[in-house]
């Protein structure tokens, strides 16, 4: 079996071990691969496995050998899976390894913008406080998050932790998802409600046709004034302009991004300068437990696969 790994840096920039899927076979693993270079690299691979390079349909139409191809992440927007279907591949992701590490980053984005921890103590080492005439001082308010209502869009299993945490600070929980269970002990409502009575709204949904800039500049005049905006899916999720203009004008109070549209985002993203935009660089799933995880599922996908017994596929092959 051989198998070619396009953009193996950012799982593995040393701290984790590859050993466990060199031991499935000729493994080739490139820490970047450019659109140009994928169709020569995956031209004689049997298992393609990607991060965040694209598989688009003309390149899975000239892939002759592919017979596997797996996404080292839990979303799979990059590669189109009807092409690969077309072609009987397989696509399987890891959808667990991101849970605990994700919705931690999700509560530190929010604990940023209510606390605004990490500027205070910038504040602190540039000399301000030791200047200040009184023993503590504060820029801007500081929120409490007891008695809050945190609206979580997409409820997953990321997305029910982020909610067990926020219920933990005292919060008040509602819950919207494309199909509402028939039990829950939270409380499912309609899109249109959770916009307008919460005070923080974090997106924990997959990028789709259908979910693609569903936070525009009409979904954002419902928030509150006062409300924020925490996403750490996907960057398509948000119209960017709308979200940039709506925390220029006060329409939202703030958000705290951990994911762009483009990535790494160009320098004219209106984003980059928004008032009140805590933004991280797509580090949500980066902890080295869960990059281990990470591979880990990667290779006991490929062992299933092999075996007959295929896990985790996205896009189920008739």
């Amino acid at each position: 079996m051989k198998i070619v790994v396009l953009d193996g840096y950012t799982t593995n920039p040393g701290d984790c071990r590859w050993d466990a899927l060199e031991a499935l076979g000729a493994c080739t693993i490139y820490e970047r691969s450019a659109p140009s270079e994928v169709q020569e690299r995956a031209r004689e691979a049997d298992v393609l496995l990607t991060n965040k390079t694209p598989l688009p349909r003309e390149i899975i139409q000239q892939l002759e050998h592919v017979r596997y191809i797996g996404v080292l992440a839990t979303g799979y927007n990059i590669v189109d899976i009807e092409a690969a279907r077309e072609r009987a591949i397989p696509v399987c992701n890891v959808p667990e390894y991101g849970t605990p590490n994700t919705a931690q980053a999700t509560v530190a984005l929010l604990l940023e913008l209510t606390n605004r921890t990490g500027h205070h103590a910038q504040t602190v080492r540039e000399g301000r406080w030791s200047r200040c005439p009184d023993f503590c001082y504060w820029d801007g308010p500081l929120t409490d998050l007891q008695g809050a209502t945190l609206g979580i869009i997409g409820f997953g299993r990321i997305g029910e932790m982020v909610a067990r945490i926020g219920r933990a600070f005292g919060m008040r929980i509602l819950a919207h998802r494309r199909s509402k269970p028939l039990e829950s002990e939270f409380e499912h409502v309609e899109l249109e409600q959770l916009l307008k009575e919460s005070d923080v709204v974090s997106l924990h949904c997959p990028l789709t046709d259908q979910t693609r800039e569903m936070i525009n500049a009409e979904r954002l005049r419902l928030m509150k004034p006062t409300a924020f905006l925490i996403n750490t899916a996907r960057g398509a999720l948000v119209q960017e302009t709308d979200l940039a203009e709506a925390l220029n004008n006060g329409v939202i109070a703030g958000a705290g991004l951990d994911v762009l549209s483009v990535e790494p985002p160009p320098e004219n993203n209106p984003l980059l300068r928004a008032k009140n935009c805590v933004i991280t660089p797509h580090i949500a799933w980066a902890t080295p437990n869960a990059r281990r995880r990470l591979i880990a599922t990667t290779v006991e996908n490929i062992q299933r696969w092999s075996e007959g017994r295929p896990q985790n596929v996205v896009n189920p092959v008739r």
